[in-house]
C-alpha cells in the first residue's frame, strides 16, 4: 500500500509544540518577549538577587500603602463611615497613581501588576461583604458580584498569560472590541472603575445617612410646576399636575426622601451595571480563548500521533 501524500496538517510537530497553522500569529504587543523560567531558579533569583529589589519599587510601595489603607477602611467600616470612606477612597485613587509611577520610573513589573489586581479585587470584595450584611435582602446579588469580579479577572489573566500577552490589558480589537475600548483608553478605564467603586461606597453610606438632601420647607411642588412651565407652557404644566396628581405627588415624595448617597448612587448605578457587563464579556472571551487553545493543542497531539503511526508503518 502506497504511503499517503503529506497534507498541510502533517507539518512536522514535536511533542508539546503548537503548529503555526493552528495558532494564528498575534501582534507584537501580545508576543512573549522573555523565556519561561524554572520556578526553582526564579525563587533562588528573587531570594539571592542583589542587583535590584523589585519589592521596593516605588509603584509596589504605593501598592503596599493601598493595602494598609484598605485594611484600616475595613476596620472602620462598621461604625465610622467618614473615616472608612476617606481611607477607602484614597486607596482606590492610588490605583491610578502606581501605574503612572511605574511607567515614569521604568519600574513596571509582573509582581506589581498582579499586586495591583489582587488589591483591587480584595478591596471591592471586602466592601461588598459588608453590603451583604447591611442589605441582607440583596446578599445573593452582592455574592454574585464578588464571584463575577474574581472569576472574570482570574480567567482573563490566565488566558492572557497562556497566549503570551505582556499584560492583561493588552487586548486587541479583533479579540473583543468592547474590551479593547475598555482597556486601551486609560480615561475610560478610570471612569468605569471610579464610578463602580463610588456606587458601592454610596450604598455603604446610605446605611448611615438618612437626612434628606432637600429641606422639608422647600416648596418642591411649586418648583416642579415652574420647571415644567419653563420646559413647555404654564397651561401644560398645570394640566399635568392636575390630571396626574399621583405622578406629581410620587415625584414630590421621592425628592423629599432622597439623600445625597442615594442621588450619587442613581447617577453612578448605570456605569456600575456597565462595568459588570464588561466583566461578563471578559469572562466569555477568556473562556473562548482557553477553549481555542485546548482545541489547537488537541489537534497538535493528533498530528503527532499520526506522524508516529506513519513512522511505524514505514519501519514495517
Amino acid at each position: 500500500m502506497s504511503a499517503r501524500s503529506p497534507t498541510p496538517d502533517d507539518t512536522l510537530v514535536m511533542p508539546g509544540e503548537r503548529p503555526d497553522n493552528l495558532m494564528r500569529a498575534r501582534t507584537p504587543s501580545r508576543q512573549r518577549a522573555e523565556e519561561v523560567y524554572d520556578p526553582k531558579y526564579a525563587v533562588d533569583l528573587a531570594t539571592t538577587g542583589t542587583k535590584e529589589n523589585v519589592y521596593l519599587f516605588v509603584p509596589n510601595l504605593i501598592g503596599y500603602s493601598r493595602i494598609v489603607l484598605a485594611a484600616f477602611a475595613l476596620w472602620y467600616m462598621p461604625y465610622h463611615p467618614k473615616a472608612c470612606t476617606l481611607l477607602y477612597g484614597v486607596s482606590c485613587l492610588l490605583d491610578a497613581v502606581d501605574g503612572q509611577a511605574a511607567r515614569a520610573l521604568g519600574q513596571t513589573s509582573k509582581f506589581g501588576a498582579v499586586l495591583d489586581m489582587v488589591t483591587d479585587r480584595c478591596t471591592t470584595a471586602g466592601l461588598l461583604c459588608f453590603l451583604s450584611s447591611a442589605y441582607p435582602t440583596y446578599a445573593l446579588l452582592f455574592q454574585f458580584l464578588i464571584a463575577l469580579d474574581f472569576a472574570s479577572h482570574y480567567i482573563h489573566m490566565y488566558a492572557s498569560l497562556l497566549t503570551g500577552s505582556s499584560s492583561h490589558k493588552a487586548v486587541t480589537s479583533d479579540v473583543s472590541r468592547i474590551l479593547w475600548y475598555y482597556y486601551n483608553d486609560s480615561r475610560t478605564l478610570f471612569f468605569f472603575c471610579f464610578c463602580n467603586e463610588l456606587f458601592y461606597v454610596c450604598l455603604y453610606l446610605n446605611a448611615f445617612y438618612i437626612t434628606p438632601l432637600i429641606s422639608p420647607d422647600l416648596p418642591i411642588s411649586a418648583l416642579i410646576l415652574r420647571g415644567m412651565s419653563v420646559a413647555s407652557s404654564p397651561e401644560t404644566a398645570w394640566k399635568i399636575a392636575t390630571y396626574f396628581p399621583k405622578i406629581s405627588n410620587a415625584l414630590v415624595w421621592f425628592l423629599r426622601q432622597l439623600t445625597w448617597p442615594q442621588l450619587l448612587a442613581i447617577l453612578t448605578g448605570p456605569v456600575c451595571f456597565g462595568k459588570n457587563v464588561i466583566n461578563c464579556v471578559q469572562f466569555w472571551k477568556a473562556s473562548k480563548i482557553l477553549v481555542g487553545v485546548d482545541l489547537a493543542e488537541r489537534e497538535a497531539a493528533r498530528i503527532v500521533q499520526r506522524q508516529k503511526a506513519a513512522g511505524v508503518g514505514k519501519a514495517n
